[in-house]
């Protein structure tokens, strides 16, 4: 995880700094002494900032005005002398709050639960993006952007991708709710289209662009009118 520290006390600095050089899952990218100089940086730089640890009482600006200043905050694990910020600092859903001095046991927590929360995070993320479709005894990932098109089969569906097909005993009814709304539209009793796949509407029919090849889709007149308004079209 990259992370900065953002702290007056040169002496706090220097020891979060020394544990965060012993800790494997973090690098430090920046170091700062005031809240100021770090937005600054942060705006301009090209490091994905995961992690800060902040001082609360500083010059110029605080801790609670940073929290309050960054629109689009990584994880924060608060490092304070005082602990009457605790409650407020809390308000702005920070990791942790460590009163100084603190120990490496007790930072080293701290960080690991930022770490954890990121993985999480990441895993959802995923989740967002693909979806594991069982083929033969195995389970396959596969990114939704790579879906072209789901096609029934009588008691069955077949999911075609770029590169593979997959049979799977499922209604249309059932994948449609399995599938993000917002990408996948049923267009045909017998079809559900990927629209970020979609090369172009013609008259009645959808045209999917594969590698090599497309495919046209029909579209149901009881889905066109339904199908239209959801996606981004413009003009009529």
């Amino acid at each position: 995880m990259n992370c900065i520290i953002i702290d007056d006390d040169p002496l706090s600095l220097q020891v979060v700094e020394e544990f965060v050089n012993r800790t494997d899952f973090l690098e430090l990218k920046y170091t700062f002494n005031d809240a100021v100089e770090a937005i600054n940086t942060i705006n301009v730089s090209e490091e994905n900032i995961d992690l800060i640890f902040l001082d609360i009482e500083m010059p110029e600006m605080s801790g609670i005005e940073f929290l309050n200043t960054v629109k689009e905050l990584p994880q924060v694990i608060i490092i304070s002398s005082q602990e009457k910020y605790a409650l407020q600092a809390f308000d702005y859903d920070v990791v942790d709050y460590l009163l100084k001095p603190i120990t490496f046991s007790r930072f080293y927590k701290a960080a690991s639960k930022a770490f954890s929360n990121a993985e999480t995070n990441e895993m959802r993320q995923r989740q967002k993006n693909e979806i594991f479709i069982k083929k033969d005894s195995a389970l396959v990932r596969l990114k939704y952007d790579d879906i072209l098109w789901v096609e029934a089969m009588e008691n069955y569906v077949v999911i075609n991708s770029y590169d593979q097909k997959f049979t799977i005993h499922f209604t249309m009814k059932s994948i449609i709710q399995q599938l993000p709304a917002d990408r996948f539209k049923r267009v045909h009793r017998s079809y559900i289209v990927n629209v970020g796949n979609i090369d172009r509407i013609e008259d009645n029919y959808v045209i999917i662009k594969g590698r090599k090849s497309q495919k046209s889709i029909p579209i149901g007149k009881a889905y066109k009118e339904k199908f239209l308004k959801e996606i981004n079209l413009i003009g009529k």
